[in-house]
């Protein structure tokens, strides 16, 4: 009988071990899908984001203003049309701002080329966040071909540290439908027209 229970004990204690072990090793999976599912969602949104916008306009301080289309197709960049992707002040994170006004004011390429218009267009009109992904770091946009307001390829990469290992990850995007041809010599929009 007690040579029984010894086995048996033996047995509970293998099982037990067995178990937490694949207890555990699901729950590091778990975390390891999450996280490639949100890291993915991020690079197709910005892939997306870069492929199908106008233009990009300028990479003031930490940011990167885009002109992700003419809805009212005057030829010109209105408030409504324009996306920031940020970055912080520390490259720690990557997320959009949009804006969104009902009379959908004007900008011109050298007013958003500056850092302060953020800002001021933050305390003009309502501004709405979307989050890509937290917690990442070293987030730099690399102009492959030309600087903004005449850049057709952008990579935007970053570092993310997962299970104690930082990895890089990078998306790079051509802009198909571009509007630079409505821009003069100086970088500015000459023309109300895409003809």
């Amino acid at each position: 009988l007690l040579v029984g229970l010894m086995v048996t004990s033996i047995i509970l204690s293998a099982v037990a071990t067995l178990a937490f072990a694949m207890s555990s090793a699901s729950a590091a999976g778990g975390t390891s899908a999450s996280t490639e599912a949100v890291i993915r969602r991020t690079t197709l949104h910005l892939s997306d984001l870069i492929e199908h916008c106008k233009m990009i306009c300028a990479a003031p301080g930490t940011d990167l203003v885009l002109w992700r289309a003419d809805d009212n197709n005057n030829g010109r960049i209105n408030v409504n049309e324009l996306v920031y992707i940020e970055r912080g002040a520390s490259a720690d994170m990557l997320r959009l701002c949009r804006f969104s006004s009902g009379g959908n004011p004007e900008y011109t390429l050298s007013t958003l080329a500056q850092t302060a218009t953020k800002q001021q267009l933050c305390a003009l009109y309502s501004f709405k966040y979307t989050p890509l992904i937290a917690d990442c770091n070293s987030v730099q946009f690399g102009f492959l071909d030309a600087a903004p307001p005449r850049t057709r390829l952008l990579a935007v990469t970053f570092k993310y540290l997962e299970n104690a290992v930082e990895h890089r990850y990078e998306t790079v995007a051509a802009v198909r439908t571009r509007a630079d041809h409505l821009l003069n010599a100086s970088n500015a929009i000459v023309s109300s027209d895409d003809d």
